[in-house]
């Protein structure tokens, strides 16, 4: 601690204010008065300090109400209550209101001095356990994203790269990849990361609404304009911008917006005057721009101020050896929020999983799993899972003309499997047949495989396009087994 540190006095008896920052500057802290808690409202506002020493009795406003206000703010300063007159319903108010400590009048000076050391310490190692809690989260956040498939691996290294310049950068992908999640890295990541982070989302606004929300307005530019309004790049000035679905924005905002790229400056609704701003860009879309810029419906100038650098956000089918750690994470979060118990996926829907297309990507594993969890049960996914057959990925027998077919190394073969499907009472549907036929299939291409490769796993994957990790799922899963003739 330092006479950087500030601590407050609010008493309404200029003595006590005095004498409070005579001891308060002798154990080496600055310090700052007011005789009324309104005034210490306001020096409360101006620079918030590390402590607040706040007396409880004060004709304007109670001590008990400043510290409501001031603990409205969400601020991290201690305050220490002070009174002459020590009612214990006073001490428990003034505690459930978040007061640390409470002295008695007259205190004596070493008391305070202790008092004043243990309230800044405990502030220091509250503001440590926050930066260590955000630093686990970012942590945890960029193992999700990126620690588990090379495809994301390789973005990670383009947003080291990128994320401490003002380059603008477009992130390009299917709905529900987590382009959204990128940004966000994006901004942690960067130089900015103190300012703020104003998302908009192009799609969600009719044009004439989508402009004044970007760059604001002035009172009486148009019927309802009762006040000026700041736009959303005003809020982002020395911050970041990120712009959602821009390949939805209309052509007639879109030269606007190039000149607040090429510029950094525009004219709100109904100014005649032009504002700067100092804003990073990140732009969103999962649509082909390049066919956009074809067929004339976005600027080919604003597009390749947009594209400096793009990132393309592969799909979850591309990527499915992410799937078991998204599962966890998302069952982590899930869990928590609801207060929830459910602890792991069944083998069989976790194989279903692996097996599924995932149109709507990360976003729909994550409403599964969300649905899971508040049911308490895996049924209803493995019901609609059914039903979906048509965006199973059905895995492709390989005819190799130089390797015969095994016979029964690895699976059964047709005819006895056909037989083995009909022997049940009441027989089989023809969706049933399906779905063991293309498990089978799969466990007979990778067996297959494996063999041909003399069990080089690592060769196995490459030639099946998929990642090791995958792999050796799927081997556990189908129960291959090296020793199995």
């Amino acid at each position: 601690m330092s006479e950087d540190t500030t601590i407050l006095v609010i008493d309404d008896e200029i003595e006590i204010c005095n004498y409070l920052k005579t001891l308060i500057s002798q154990y080496g802290y600055r310090a700052e008065i007011a005789t009324s808690g309104k005034d210490g409202l306001e020096a409360f506002k101006q620079e918030a300090p590390a402590m607040v020493i706040l007396d409880v009795v004060m004709p304007d406003m109670d001590g008990l109400e400043v510290l409501k206000q001031i603990q409205s703010n969400g601020t991290e300063s201690s305050v220490v209550m002070l009174s002459g007159h020590r009612q214990t319903s006073t001490v428990v108010e003034a505690m459930k209101l978040g007061a640390i400590d409470f002295l008695n009048k007259p205190f004596d000076p070493d008391e305070l001095e202790i008092t004043i050391n243990k309230a800044l310490e405990r502030r220091d190692l509250l503001s440590e356990v926050r930066r260590l809690k955000k630093q686990v989260g970012e942590q945890n956040g960029s193992q999700i994203l990126f620690g588990n498939s090379d495809k994301m691996a390789a973005i990670k290294e383009i947003i080291d790269q990128v994320a401490d310049t003002d380059i603008t950068v477009l992130v390009r992908g299917e709905s529900g990849t987590g382009k959204g999640l990128i940004a966000r890295f994006l901004y942690a990541n960067s130089t900015r990361r103190d300012q703020h982070f104003v998302k908009v989302n192009c799609a969600a606004l009719p044009d004439e609404l989508l402009e004044s929300e970007l760059f604001g307005y002035e009172r009486g530019a148009f019927t309802g304009a009762h006040k000026k309004k700041p736009g959303k790049f005003e809020y982002a000035h020395k911050g970041t911008i990120f712009l959602d679905e821009i390949g939805e924005i209309h052509p007639s905002l879109q030269a606007k917006l190039l000149q607040v790229l090429q510029d950094g400056e525009f004219s709100p609704l109904g100014s005649e005057r032009d504002i700067r701003v100092d804003s990073r860009v990140i732009a969103a879309t999962n649509r082909d721009l390049e066919a956009a810029v074809a067929d004339g419906r976005f600027r080919e100038d604003l597009y390749f101020r947009l594209n400096v650098v793009s990132i393309l956000v592969p799909p979850l089918r591309e990527r499915m050896e992410e799937i078991p750690i998204l599962t966890e994470h998302f069952l982590q979060k899930y869990n928590l929020k609801y207060n929830k118990e459910f602890k792991k996926l069944s083998r069989a829907t976790m194989g279903t999983f692996m097996n599924y297309n995932w149109p709507g990507n990360v976003r729909e594993l994550e409403n599964m799993i969300k649905r899971v969890v508040v049911l308490g049960s895996e049924k209803p996914i493995l019901t609609e899972f059914n039903l979906r057959e048509e965006d199973a990925m059905v895995p492709v027998r390989v005819i190799d003309d130089d390797h015969p077919e095994p016979s029964a190394s690895f699976g059964t073969p047709e005819s006895a499997f056909v037989d083995s499907l009909l022997a049940g009472k009441e027989g089989c549907s023809l969706r049933e047949v399906s779905k063991a036929a293309c498990k089978l299939a799969e466990k007979e291409l990778i067996g297959k495989v494996l063999k041909q490769t003399n069990w080089n796993r690592k060769k196995t994957a490459e030639i099946l396009k998929v990642s090791y990790k995958a792999l050796l799922y799927k081997i556990k899963e189908n129960n291959i087994d090296k020793f199995n003739k």
